[in-house]
């Protein structure tokens, strides 16, 4: 996946740059992060599972705005669950069946273009390495399974990929660089480190970089702790503020994890970001890896701070989001 999270990473740095050079001043050379950062992690999901950027994004993105706040949001059906009239009066379930279902018409629509590909070009896919994941269960589906995998299951699968991947990784991202721009010195040791592995005039970074540098990794981990995705999964905003296992757990220190073996798996029950057991997140490590790469590629490329102050407010949901969209004044550095 390097060359996918190159290829898509290497974009967003370009128009940061493009911003930054084209504005009248440097207070003028505002990015929205946010956006950013959410459109950046569908573009590589996009590639990893289709081979190439849904044609229809903008309209996902909206329909999943659309039940992420819906399905978090406290709805009539929530009080009275066993009553058919609530169901019947709730505008909020009306309007979740509804982008529901233009989720599942946007998801079918790619996997039937992606099997009319396939039938007219076979050997498109017939490396096994260039193979996406859409690719893989369409390869499992003409095969003779115990259990048939139906276009409804891939679809289904399609989509809750799409959805988990995109939104908590984003998120993630935008809370560990508010962390980074709210916390000056964590900011300069995470931006040293990767210039002093780089080199001057080196920008792009790659996985090999990845597993020599570890102050970012504790970003990420200390991210992780204190803004978990899900919080409610499994009460993970609770277990990352127990006092037994975290000293000063609301403050935001990435230095406590520097001699821990913490890491993201079942055994740790005192940080379980991803879950535990059989249904922990499968797609842990693609994230993490995804959250570093770009969180490096960052701090090689341009400094932020915040124009108009730092608003750390949370928005309730499904996610732990920020309420305000975070903006950044862009400054360039090495090599552009």
């Amino acid at each position: 996946m390097e060359r996918i999270r190159q290829a898509e990473v290497s974009r967003p740095v370009d128009t940061v740059s493009a911003t930054a050079t084209a504005a009248a001043s440097p207070a003028d050379a505002v990015v929205n992060l946010s956006q950013g950062l959410i459109s950046l992690t569908n573009n590589i999901i996009s590639t990893a599972v289709f081979g190439g950027e849904c044609r229809q994004q903008q309209a996902y993105l909206r329909e999943l705005e659309v039940v992420v706040t819906l399905a978090g949001g406290f709805n009539l059906p929530d009080l009275f669950p066993s009553s058919r009239l609530a169901w019947w009066l709730s505008g909020a379930v009306r309007d979740l069946r509804r982008s529901h279902a233009r989720v599942e018409s946007i998801i079918a629509g790619i996997v039937q273009e992606h099997k009319e590909t396939r039938s007219t070009s076979p050997g498109v896919s017939a490396d096994v390495e260039d193979e996406d994941l859409l690719d893989v269960l369409l390869r499992l589906q003409d095969g003779s399974l115990t259990f048939p995998l139906t276009t409804e299951i891939i679809g289904a699968v399609i989509a809750d990929i799409f959805g988990a991947a995109t939104e908590t990784t984003a998120t993630t991202l935008e809370w560990a660089m508010a962390e980074l721009i709210k916390n000056p010195q964590a900011m300069s040791r995470a931006t040293c480190e990767v210039r002093q592995k780089l080199g001057p005039g080196r920008v792009m970074i790659t996985d090999a970089d990845l597993g020599s540098q570890h102050y970012l990794r504790m970003v990420i981990k200390e991210t992780l702790r204190l803004r978990p995705a899900a919080p409610f999964f499994i009460n993970a905003f609770a277990v990352a503020r127990d006092p037994r296992f975290w000293d000063n757990a609301e403050e935001f220190r990435p230095e406590r994890f520097e001699s821990s073996t913490l890491y993201y798996k079942w055994t740790y029950f005192e940080f379980i970001p991803f879950g535990a057991g059989r249904r922990q997140c499968p797609g842990a490590l693609f994230a993490t890896t995804t959250m570093e790469f770009t969180l490096r590629i960052s701090c090689t490329t341009l400094i932020g701070s915040n124009p108009k102050g730092l608003d750390m407010a949370e928005m309730f949901g499904i996610t732990v989001r920020r309420r305000s969209n975070l903006c950044m004044l862009a400054t360039l550095h090495l090599g552009h």
